[in-house]
């Protein structure tokens, strides 16, 4: 895979990249949130909430959101395909509509715009820069789960990013648009992946704390065992990847 750098700031388009999923009581509140943030910073930016296959009337309320909002917000609705099939949808249709850079963040609120234009500031000297959840008390099994994968990733890739989950990340899209060209897109956790290319290509990484806490509204889609299923089939997937990649440069 080949991985351009460029560090001009001149014209930098962003495209933020949101998952949701039966997140009607909290949606519209976190868009506003963002597009004030955003806007306050002057960015030429595009929110794209991307609805999963939403139950309720996510969708609806979506669309009135952004009807309200402005242009800036682009709903974009799809067959439910979990959370990596969906940013990853995200990531490839932001980098073919010539995005410079992409900012991944969860619909849930647990993690708000608070401290991304701290985040945006220092995006010159970096391709990589990502949010370290912290703050917020896990269970646990996700403890377990979050040492399993950061444990693989260093193994199987390199050392790079601490928290190599994180749904606060910010990309440089010439130094990652063949990463996700590269993944399919039923990987489970593609985020995992692309901290651990991050890492063995040598991109060039930042990371900071930025504070996560409990939603206050809905409820976490993988629970107990499910959650130690989710992590096997990331595991599978991140190790298998791993030696693929490596077959392809040779």
């Amino acid at each position: 895979m080949q991985v351009d750098k460029i560090d001009s700031h001149d014209k930098e388009r962003l495209c933020v990249v949101t998952p949701v999923y039966n997140e009607r009581d909290v949606i519209g509140f976190v868009l506003e949130k963002w597009h004030s943030a955003l806007e306050a910073l002057g960015i030429d930016f595009e929110i794209r909430p991307y609805n999963d296959g939403s139950t309720d009337d996510t969708l609806a309320v979506l669309r009135q959101a952004a009807h309200r909002i402005g242009k800036r917000i682009s709903v974009r609705d799809k067959p439910n395909g979990g959370h990596g099939n969906t940013i990853l949808t995200g990531y490839r249709e932001a980098a073919a509509d010539g995005f410079d850079w992409i900012f991944q963040v969860d619909s849930d609120d647990e993690m708000g715009p608070e401290q991304f234009p701290d985040l945006w500031e220092k995006r010159g000297d970096c391709d990589l820069l990502v949010g370290l959840r912290h703050g917020r008390l896990q269970i646990l099994s996700r403890k377990i789960v979050s040492c399993i994968s950061r444990l693989c990733v260093r193994l199987f890739y390199g050392k790079g990013i601490w928290d190599v989950n994180s749904p606060y990340r910010l990309m440089r899209v010439s130094a990652f648009r063949s990463f996700y060209e590269a993944l399919p897109l039923s990987t489970f956790a593609p985020n995992v992946i692309l901290s651990g290319l991050s890492a063995r290509y040598g991109l060039r990484m930042f990371e900071m704390h930025v504070p996560q806490h409990d939603r206050a509204t809905g409820e976490v889609s993988i629970r107990k065992w499910g959650l130690f299923r989710a992590a096997i089939k990331s595991f599978w997937q991140t190790v298998s990847f791993s030696f693929i990649e490596r077959g392809l440069r040779r």
